[in-house]
């Protein structure tokens, strides 16, 4: 009876150290070999320059997010539909990486004649956002479409001529992450928890990156 006890606690001993020892050769795996996320778009497509005017009053371009990941949505102030949701999500991006300074949160208007300077900073109070993290452009809307859909390579919708943008949810609902050199990484859906679970540890990953 000893003896068979003295087997079976040998056992559990030695799967416990072999389980121990296999999580630390995981763990220091995974430290060296980051995860490899997807570069989206034809090969050698990075973002374009651009300028805008973020809630403060500063003009935002190129340069101000050069050597940083960050995170780009669409939306607009007065959005009554999926626009706050989105928004509620950021706010957890931005609780993850306040502070970093690698990190930034660009949110573009699709309705610049209504979302003023003025406009732009009430709704960013919402959010108690850094201005010199979290960025609420406006600006020319023909530049933020253009930058959608040839920079972030979404498509923000411009159907205000038949339906009331006070309503309707008319742009995309995606998150798009880009690299330190100016790359499409993904795309994620920014009203499912998830999506946005996801492209925190994605933006985790891309700060491994070398």
């Amino acid at each position: 009876m000893q003896t068979r006890q003295k087997v079976t606690i040998f056992l559990i001993t030695f799967f416990i150290l072999l389980g121990a020892a296999f999580m630390t050769y995981y763990y220091n795996v995974s430290r060296e070999h980051p995860k490899t996320l997807a570069i989206l778009g034809e090969p050698g497509h990075k973002t374009r320059d651009f300028s805008f005017i973020n809630q403060d009053g500063k003009t935002i371009t190129k340069k101000d997010v050069e050597g940083k990941i960050f995170v780009v949505e669409y939306f607009f102030t007065t959005c009554k539909g999926i626009c706050p949701k989105m928004n509620e999500n950021m706010t957890k991006v931005y609780a993850a990486f306040k502070g970093n300074n690698d990190i930034r949160i660009l949110s573009h208007t699709v309705d610049p004649m209504k979302d003023t300077v003025a406009a732009m900073k009430a709704y960013s109070l919402r959010f108690d956002a850094d201005a010199n993290q979290w960025f609420f452009l406006t600006g020319d809307k023909k530049e933020l479409y253009d930058m959608a859909r040839y920079s972030y390579l979404v498509t923000a919708v411009d159907d205000t001529a038949t339906v009331n943008i006070e309503d309707d949810f008319i742009h995309t609902d995606r998150f798009v992450l880009v690299d330190k050199l100016g790359q499409i990484r993904g795309q994620y859906e920014g009203t499912d928890i998830k999506a946005v679970t996801q492209l925190i540890g994605d933006i985790k990953e891309l700060l491994k990156e070398k």
